[in-house]
């Protein structure tokens, strides 16, 4: 059986599955799709009026709808998901199923640096909080989320990761 070409990145925010996953999809000549602009482009409304007006059970089904809908369809794709994706409704399970799971661990330390860095306001969950709050949010984030992530089919670990790293990662993968 040959290896599905969808590639799934997993990982908290500020992992860098967006940022690692164009150039991955680009060394590959896959495309590069971003689950939450996705929604965004399908419902026409930001992911933080989503939350605001129709709450975090919406959001998850959208977005286990939407996951499957790009699952189901073309190859050829590496795509980039919310940090919470894989923990609601049997979405780990349909990525594994369907796909090349990657969670890309990286140290709290170096996340919380990346998105303190991060002025763009693309992350509601961090905006206001001081730097003693985004390590206590992500390290609550990364005791529930972590037995998900683990489930992926392709680990890597550090606040190294390069696109390079995750594309012989991918290739020893695909010969196995």
């Amino acid at each position: 059986m040959r290896a599905p070409l969808k590639i799934v990145l997993v990982g908290l925010p500020g992992s860098g599955k967006s940022t690692f996953g164009k150039q991955v999809a680009s060394l590959l000549n896959f495309v590069f799709i971003d689950l939450d602009q996705l929604i965004e482009e399908g419902t026409g409304k930001k992911i933080s009026r989503i939350f605001s007006e129709e709450g975090e059970g919406k959001f998850r089904e959208l977005e286990s709808i939407y996951l499957k809908k790009v699952l189901d369809g073309l190859e050829g794709f590496v795509l980039s998901t919310g940090g919470g994706t894989p923990c609601f409704n049997d979405n780990m399970e349909l990525i594994n199923e369907k796909a090349v799971s990657v969670y890309l661990e990286v140290s709290l330390e170096e996340i919380l640096k990346r998105l303190s860095k991060d002025k763009s306001g693309k992350r509601p969950m961090f905006a206001g909080l001081g730097e003693g709050e985004m390590i206590l949010k992500l390290k609550n984030l990364l005791a529930s989320r972590e037995s998900y992530y683990l489930q992926s089919k392709i680990k890597l670990s550090g606040d190294d990761i390069s696109a390079e790293l995750l594309f012989s990662e991918l290739m020893a993968f695909f010969k196995s």
